[in-house]
This record gives C-alpha cells, sequence and structure tokens, in this order.
C-alpha cells in the first residue's frame, strides 16, 4: 500500500510544502512572500469583464492590482463586457499563458479577492488527510532533496533504465531508455520498464507541476496495450479530474493529457533561458546562513556571491537577522560563476 507522508518548510521569504509518496517527493508547494494573491490557484475574486472574444468562446478578465486572466464560456452564457462576475482560479498563469478562472456567478463593487486560495499547510492536508506535518530540519531537507529532482531532466528508473523528461512549449516529452537494466526475457524487460516508467512518470510529472498534453515514448515493441492502458490509469489517477490517456499507438508512444492547475516548478525556480533565478538562488544563500547559524550559534557569517544575487537576498537577510539576530552579511564577487555561493566565518 502506498504511504504519503507530509513536510513543511517555514523558510525566510518562502514557504514550501512536500507529499511524498513511499518516500520519495511527489509534489512540492512553493509559496514566495511577492507572490501575488490574485494568481493563485482555488482564490475566489470579484473581476471585471474587459473584453469578450465571442469566436474563441472566451472573456478576458480584469482581478484588480493589474492581475489578468481568462474565462471560457459556452456559447449561451456569454458574459457582458463591465459586467463584474465571481470567479474562481482554476489554473495558476504560464509563463507566455494568462492564468484561467471558472465562472461562479455575479458580483458587485470593485475587483478583489473574495476568498484566498488555499495556504500550503491545506494544499498539503489535502494531498493525506490522516498524515501528520514534518516540520523543521527535516522539512527543509526533504524540500531541499524534492527542489533538486524537480529541476533534473533525468531520472532513474526503479530496477534500471532512466526517463527523460523535457517540457516543451507544445508538450512534454518523456523518453524511457533500458539503459543497464537486465534479464534474460527481452519481453519480460521491457513490459516491467514500461510499467515502471508509467509509475515514475506520474509521480515525477506531479513533483514538477507539469500538465498539459505529455507523449511516452514507450521501449520495445508489440507492447500489451490494455495492461498498459490500466497501469496508466492507476498511476494517474490522483490527478483527476480531467485526465485522458489515449491507447498505444503504432509508433510505440502513449498520449496523455493531463490538467493544468498550479505554475510549473521550472518556471518558478528558474529564468526563461532554464538557469536559476536570481530569486531562487538568493533563497539558496539564505538557507545556508540559516542552516550554517544553527550549526554555530553566536558565530558572525558571512555569505560571497555575484552582485544580482546579492541584491535579491538583501531584503531576505533583512528577515533572518530579524529570526536569528544580527551576525549575518553579505559580500559582492563580480568574476565568479552566479551559483557560486560561499559562507564563512566573518
Amino acid at each position: 500500500m502506498s504511504v504519503r507522508r507530509l513536510y513543511l518548510d517555514r523558510g525566510v521569504g518562502e514557504i514550501r510544502g512536500v507529499v511524498t509518496l513511499d518516500g520519495q517527493p511527489e509534489r512540492l508547494i512553493l509559496r514566495r512572500d511577492d507572490d501575488d494573491p490574485r494568481l493563485l490557484l482555488g482564490a475566489r475574486l470579484a473581476a471585471r469583464v474587459e473584453s469578450v472574444e465571442p469566436a474563441l468562446n472566451t472573456a478576458f478578465l480584469d482581478l484588480g492590482g493589474g492581475a489578468e486572466a481568462i474565462l471560457p464560456f459556452k456559447s449561451d452564457a456569454r458574459p457582458i463586457r463591465g459586467s463584474l462576475v465571481e470567479v474562481e482560479l482554476r489554473s495558476e498563469p504560464r509563463r507566455g499563458k494568462l492564468a484561467v478562472a471558472r465562472l461562479i456567478g455575479e458580483a458587485d463593487g470593485a475587483p478583489r479577492i473574495l476568498q484566498s486560495a488555499p495556504d500550503a499547510p491545506e494544499q498539503l492536508r489535502a494531498a493525506a488527510r490522516d498524515a501528520a506535518i514534518v516540520e523543521g530540519r527535516e522539512a527543509r531537507e526533504m524540500a531541499d532533496e524534492a527542489e533538486a529532482e524537480a529541476l533534473e531532466i533525468l531520472h532513474p528508473l526503479p530496477g534500471g533504465g532512466t526517463l527523460a523528461i523535457e517540457p516543451t512549449r507544445a508538450l512534454t516529452a518523456i523518453d524511457v531508455d533500458l539503459g543497464e537494466r537486465k534479464g534474460g526475457d527481452a519481453k519480460r524487460v521491457t513490459r516491467q520498464a514500461n510499467m515502471a516508467a508509467l509509475r515514475e512518470s506520474a509521480r515525477l510529472l506531479r513533483l514538477k507541476g507539469l500538465g498539459g498534453i505529455v507523449v511516452l515514448d514507450l521501449v520495445g515493441r508489440g507492447h500489451d496495450g490494455n495492461a498498459l492502458l490500466t497501469a496508466a490509469r492507476a498511476a494517474f489517477g490522483p490527478d483527476n479530474p480531467g485526465v485522458s490517456i489515449g491507447p498505444v499507438g503504432r509508433f510505440g508512444t502513449m498520449e496523455i493529457s493531463l490538467p493544468r492547475r498550479g505554475r510549473p516548478l521550472l518556471e518558478q525556480l528558474c529564468r526563461a533561458d532554464g538557469a536559476l533565478s536570481d530569486r531562487t538562488l538568493a533563497q539558496r544563500l539564505i538557507r545556508r546562513l540559516q542552516a550554517e547559524g544553527e550549526a554555530q550559534p553566536g558565530a558572525r557569517l558571512v555569505a560571497t556571491c555575484v552582485p544580482d544575487v546579492a541584491a535579491a537576498a538583501a531584503p531576505l537577510l533583512g528577515q533572518l537577522v530579524g529570526r536569528m539576530g544580527a551576525r549575518f552579511s553579505l559580500a559582492e564577487d563580480g568574476g565568479r560563476a552566479r551559483d557560486r555561493i560561499d559562507v564563512a566565518a566573518a
């Protein structure tokens, strides 16, 4: 029987929640103090209909504070331009894409938040209601592990072989590779690898926060399509409602459509070019300082990094000082790699 456990890291400037499945990270919830609360999954808002596109059955909404969303509608339920409606955010914005809302009813007044989105502890409890939430150092380490795995492209398969998961603008491609997987019966080996790939793909896609069209390139030929379809339905069951799974095609691929809900972790952690953002590196710097400060009570510590990361870390450092005392400082070094962070006694 699968076991899920919950971890909550209340960091400086961010909160990270982790759900593990049989000891491996399955979900990573990331909330930072500069997130716009209007654009978080599950928020209920009063929004003004700014424009209506009948040909697309889509309305564009003003959520207030410069935030926008789109509202799909049925042809017989077209909203009126300028009206105020109550909506729930069903999909967070992605790079180049607006958030998606669901119509609840009419509203009045001005665009505003009517009910805040569920916070990280609430989201964790929804994943495993009977599990206790672990906090402290163990939670921080588990969140670090989940974040590192979410950023990887290649992932090992249980029993041997690898998965390569690469998102594009159109879809997410997953390649299954047998690698050094051993066995005398080739058909049995490929079947086991494909079954393992389905389970791991489901877990890793949830961890990375990826949705939309997924194309899984299976290994081998002559697949047992019914068995794979049954395994896929079980693996992706936790992502329902909204999952659609196609049969294995003539080229040995399986297509899966997953609902888009949260913002992908890669977009939260990285710049458009795929490199870690200054904010993500700043968060790592602060965690390093915090860990060293806990290990060396009373020591004065300095973190050295590139200027852009130092600028992103400065307001977070102020929060850390408020928690642990004025014994931390930053030093800039423009000649080092931007992801290099050193922490030492001052």
